[in-house]
């Protein structure tokens, strides 16, 4: 599956152009609310994130703070559609070979501003989007993403920088056919991973952006934060809320009602496909 260049996408990796206003980053509080850019700006047309893709394939994202238990669930997810005969591709976030390197090694030396993080961030986004997203969506597969750009728009936002430059750098991206949400309180996603492990990982604490000392403490204040960002993205992006304190086989069947719901125009589209007709472009 060749990628044309001008099917490539392109990820801009600049801040606003000369003569736009200063930025100055929302600072988040406490509490975990983010308090507004002090900017004035313009209105814009719409991204991609804005607009379905046009691709027969389809995508499909989770989004969720740590220990929301996203990812079990999309394990299943992928298992059950792989039973019924779907291809399916799966990528994950913070996972291309690229910048896997940088990121270690930026992460074990504590070398990463939050503008850094951001962008390396990013440049794994735009690699994997090229060669892991784009050709199995143009060839019809469904693509299971654990983690999309609603995660930067949360974390990245969550740690002081500015929510357009964010946005900006994901420019690129294309809009899921459907993102669950699976919501979840910070104590039960804190419990939750202390049961697993025996300390909280340093970035996944938020001890970069020096909340507190105290990494239990850390992590509530950081969450806080993200999981505010993230209520505020399900309602400007349409994002499926899923309550992840519910049993796991109760989650699943609530998962699978959302995502046969998108398959129902893709399988006429496969079934024209399998009787020889030629499927119109979405």
């Amino acid at each position: 599956m060749d990628i044309r260049e001008k099917d490539r996408p392109v990820v801009a990796t600049a801040g606003p152009s000369s003569g736009a206003a200063p930025i100055t980053a929302g600072e988040p509080s406490l509490n975990g609310n983010v308090s507004a850019p002090e900017i004035e700006t313009k209105p814009a047309s719409k991204s991609l994130l804005e607009t379905p893709h046009p691709y027969p394939g389809r995508l499909i994202a989770v989004e969720g703070i740590d220990g929301s238990g996203k990812s079990t669930q999309l394990l299943l997810l992928e298992r059950w559609l792989r039973s019924r005969g779907y291809p399916v591709h799966f990528t994950e976030w913070n996972s291309s070979r690229l910048v896997r390197h940088s990121m270690q090694r930026g992460k074990k030396k504590n070398l990463l501003t939050p503008t850094t993080f951001s962008l390396l961030h990013a440049v794994d986004f735009a690699d994997r989007l090229t060669y892991q997203i784009l050709p199995p969506l143009k060839a019809g597969m469904i693509v299971l993403a654990d983690r999309y750009v609603y995660t930067a728009f949360a974390r990245d936002v969550a740690r002081g920088v500015h929510p357009d430059w964010v946005r900006a750098v994901y420019s690129g991206a294309l809009r899921p056919d459907l993102t669950l949400y699976f919501r979840v309180p910070i104590d039960i996603s804190l419990e939750r991973l202390l049961s697993g492990r025996a300390k909280l990982k340093y970035h996944e604490a938020g001890m970069d952006v020096g909340l507190s000392a105290d990494p239990v403490e850390s992590f509530r204040l950081f969450q806080s934060r993200v999981l505010t960002i993230y209520d505020q993205l399900t309602l400007e992006f349409g994002m499926r809320p899923i309550d992840a304190t519910a049993e796991i086989p109760a989650q699943q069947k609530v998962v699978r009602m959302m995502v046969q719901e998108i398959l129902r125009d893709y399988d006429r589209q496969r079934a024209r496909v399998n009787h020889g007709i030629t499927p119109t472009t979405r």
